[in-house]
């Protein structure tokens, strides 16, 4: 099963494999369910149960908006991989701070965005005026409940400025949290937790009529699992309506490499894929 988000004339709906729920059926009140109850429910949704033509609200337009509620809140994991460990090395004025939270026990985690900044695939992503050297980080983002289950996930790209948390660890607030940093889409894919051990990711940039950069990993090249990072999230602090967790990222363009404004960053996970133009306009 697949849940997508969508404009309508209505306003914003879910859909649930290209049918609309009803309006009252937000991923907030999904995510409030045990995973159990909640496949249930949507289980027994007949066909069709808001269906454009019935309803009418079809929608407005092709663009897809992020799958996430505005009360949602979007978290993030680093130095998951080895080759984020790697890249940080060279970055940082302290190096070694990434091998001790690569091998540590607790990993890091950190507030990404508030549901509402989250753009959706079409919508562009940003640059930080006040930073030279920024990179996509494509991400597979696990969807958790009210009750710390992964119920399951969709593609993300922590957009980040490289310099600015190389310059000091303690800037990566700035590094990370910044208007159009954040892109998840284009759905969510429901599934079980153990499905998600060996999922591929494909990250490619484009620039004008070239790609200036691809490259892949798989979610089996992690150094964590899926539900230790889940359980320290949850561990003391609580998602009434849910919660979606970047998982870190394994692929990272070369240390001369920088978005430019324009670039088309396209990332796949699995079957999911977000794809969005560079800007460097905050709207």
């Amino acid at each position: 099963m697949q849940l997508t988000r969508h404009q309508t004339r209505q306003g914003a709906r879910w859909a649930m494999d290209g049918a609309f729920l009803p309006p009252s059926l937000t991923l907030s009140a999904l995510l409030e369910l045990r995973r159990d109850a909640m496949l249930q429910l949507l289980t027994m949704l007949p066909p069709g149960t808001c269906t454009c033509m019935r309803c009418k609200c079809e929608p407005a337009n092709d663009e897809w908006l992020a799958p996430i509620d505005p009360l949602q809140e979007v978290w993030a994991a680093g130095v998951t991989y080895l080759r984020s460990r790697d890249a940080r090395r060279v970055e940082s004025t302290v190096a070694n701070v990434y091998d001790r939270v690569y091998d540590a026990a607790r990993p890091e985690l950190f507030l990404k965005a508030a549901g509402w900044r989250v753009v959706g695939t079409g919508v562009p992503i940003r640059i930080r005026a006040d930073s030279r050297w920024n990179v996509p980080e494509p991400e597979l983002v696990i969807v958790i409940n009210r009750h710390r289950e992964i119920v399951g996930y969709c593609a993300g790209n922590d957009v980040s400025s490289r310099d600015i948390e190389g310059e000091n660890p303690l800037y990566l607030p700035q590094a990370k949290i910044y208007n159009g940093s954040c892109a998840l889409g284009h759905g969510i894919l429901l599934c079980e937790s153990h499905e998600i051990s060996n999922v591929p990711i494909r990250l490619q940039v484009e620039r004008g009529s070239e790609t200036i950069f691809e490259g892949g990993t798989t979610t089996a090249a992690m150094k964590r699992t899926l539900s230790d990072l889940a359980e320290y999230l949850t561990l003391e602090l609580d998602f009434p309506h849910g919660v979606f967790l970047m998982t870190g990222t394994g692929i990272v363009p070369g240390d001369e490499f920088t978005l430019q404004l324009n670039d088309i960053v396209t990332i796949q996970v699995g079957p999911l894929t977000i794809r969005n133009r560079v800007s460097s306009s905050r709207g």
